[in-house]
């Protein structure tokens, strides 16, 4: 039995909720796992876990800088553990835009991390106007037009494509063997 850290920075819940499932999955192969917000992890016994999973999710084009910050201060560590990093954005909803190799913030990300990942996944998001303040809900209605997504301010739209979390699910625990 292997121990799983799931790290996650999110703005509005959908990368915890990815967390989420990705441990459900991997207790239910007999793993143990920790869930653990970015915010709450300035000090971690790396030698408690197998390997270790960072998600992160995009707001107005940009990843926390407080995960950035983390693999600076933990890339060696990181390094020596079996690891993983995935992001979760809007842009994913689009079929071509939705693979690490496709997906803009995961190059731009890739080219901005000192820290290389084994294992890589690009998830879609939600688009949860009814959690928007007045602000969010302006702008992001407004990027959604200009990319020809869903404008309609009643309407809340889970994109994840959970079959594709459990897939990355069974591909990490695969790498722990």
């Amino acid at each position: 039995m292997s121990t799983i850290a799931l790290i996650y920075s999110t703005h509005d819940g959908q990368t915890l909720k990815i967390c989420q499932r990705l441990a459900q999955r991997m207790q239910a192969n007999d793993q143990q796992t920790s869930l653990l917000s970015l915010a709450d992890c300035s000090a971690i016994n790396w030698q408690e876990y197998d390997q270790v999973i960072l998600g992160a999710s995009i707001r107005y084009g940009h990843l926390n800088k407080a995960l950035y910050q983390f693999i600076e201060t933990n890339k060696e560590s990181l390094n020596q553990i079996n690891n993983a990093f995935f992001c979760v954005n809007l842009t994913a909803r689009k079929p071509e835009k939705n693979t690490p190799e496709t997906n803009a913030y995961m190059k731009k990300f890739l080219t901005l991390s000192s820290w290389q990942p084994q294992k890589l996944a690009v998830f879609a998001g939600a688009l949860l106007y009814s959690k928007y303040g007045f602000f969010d809900k302006f702008m992001i209605r407004l990027i959604m037009k200009i990319t020809g997504g869903e404008t309609d301010t009643s309407k809340d739209i889970e994109y994840t494509d959970w079959d594709k979390v459990d897939q990355y699910a069974d591909e990490l625990l695969a790498s722990l063997t």
